[in-house]
């Protein structure tokens, strides 16, 4: 096991975590911006799914790297295609959250893939 791996993956499960739970809890903001990029709200709450599925898979990848490539991976293609929602309806600066965290979902795939 890679500790750069177990440490990347950690901190992005923790964001995953935090931002899954922004979406269970309703947060005002939250629903807002979801709201005007065209998400329905009863779809909401199922966006925290991905996100929850995305912690536990990098997680497990500590001890089962596929998994937490694959995890990693799907993390990287969830939050660009929030990228691509907010720039569909011209938001570039609500595009920078789900960008970063697109960013910081590239570690964990990166160090599976080198740290092997």
């Amino acid at each position: 096991m890679s500790i750069a791996y177990a440490v990347a993956a950690i901190i992005t499960a923790t964001v995953l975590a935090f931002s899954a739970r922004s979406i269970l809890g309703r947060d005002p903001d939250v629903v807002a911006t979801l709201t005007r990029v065209g998400v329905k709200p009863t779809l909401i709450p199922v966006l925290a799914l991905p996100k929850i599925a995305g912690a536990l898979g990098l997680l497990a990848g500590i001890a089962y790297r596929p998994l937490g490539l694959a995890a990693g991976i799907g993390v990287v293609l969830f939050f660009a295609g929030a990228v691509l929602a907010h720039l569909r309806i011209k938001d570039a600066k609500g595009a920078l959250g789900p960008a970063a965290l697109a960013l910081v979902g590239t570690a964990a795939p990166y160090l599976a893939i080198v740290a092997a």
